[in-house]
């Protein structure tokens, strides 16, 4: 019996999850993310814990580790798998969840995702933001594929399971009390430390 009430969290769960795991390891993603990270978490102050929803292996985790400082990490990923070898990664506390179905109990000085809104049933995007915004202390980093307008693009030959819009617009609309502080974007072309067309924007509460 299928656990999940979208489509979507079925999707990534499920074997395609597997599979996106296996395409989406080694090379130089760390250094990547690392490099992106470091210029995202240049504009905080005084963080010290941090919680990625939709984790999958901890690529993000593991350069944000690399940084130095001695962060007090989370994960929540919903695909089994994934969170096996996330556990292996000394100092992470994972949760094997759907973010639309987990529930913090604490809060945490820098929420994010990185490619996994995109991912979501629109429809539960404020169910997410929600969740952001509710177990974030300070700082909520959307890293994600931008479009001005809400579109659905078919990804790997599969329809409605990725989903481009203004993730941190709707975030700001939703919380009055968000102020941007900053935004960028990284280039797959980028001749040192290349990402998938993501677009960045990092969120403080007032």
């Amino acid at each position: 019996m299928n656990r999940y009430t979208t489509d979507q969290e079925a999707f990534w769960a499920g074997e395609f999850g597997r599979e996106y795991s296996e395409r989406n390891t080694g090379g130089r993603r760390i250094e990547s993310n690392a490099a992106m990270f470091r210029e995202i978490l240049s504009h905080t102050g005084n963080v010290k814990s941090i919680i990625e929803y939709g984790a999958n292996i901890g690529l993000n985790l593991q350069a944000i580790q690399s940084l130095g400082a001695d962060y007090d990490l989370s994960a929540v990923e919903i695909n089994e798998q994934a969170c096996r070898r996330l556990s292996s990664i000394k100092g992470v506390k994972v949760y094997n969840r759907s973010l639309l179905d987990f529930r913090a109990t604490r809060r945490w000085d820098f929420c994010f995702t990185k490619g996994v809104l995109i991912h979501l049933d629109p429809e539960r995007l404020p169910q997410a933001y929600e969740l952001l915004y509710s177990s974030s202390n300070r700082y909520i980093c959307v890293a994600e594929y931008y479009n001005p307008v809400p579109v659905s693009v078919s990804y790997r030959n599969i329809d409605d399971v990725l989903f481009k819009r203004d993730f941190a617009g709707e975030l700001m609309d939703h919380f009055n009390t968000l102020k941007l502080l900053d935004y960028g974007f990284v280039y797959h072309r980028d001749p040192q430390f290349p990402q998938d067309d993501i677009s960045w924007f990092l969120l403080e509460k007032q």
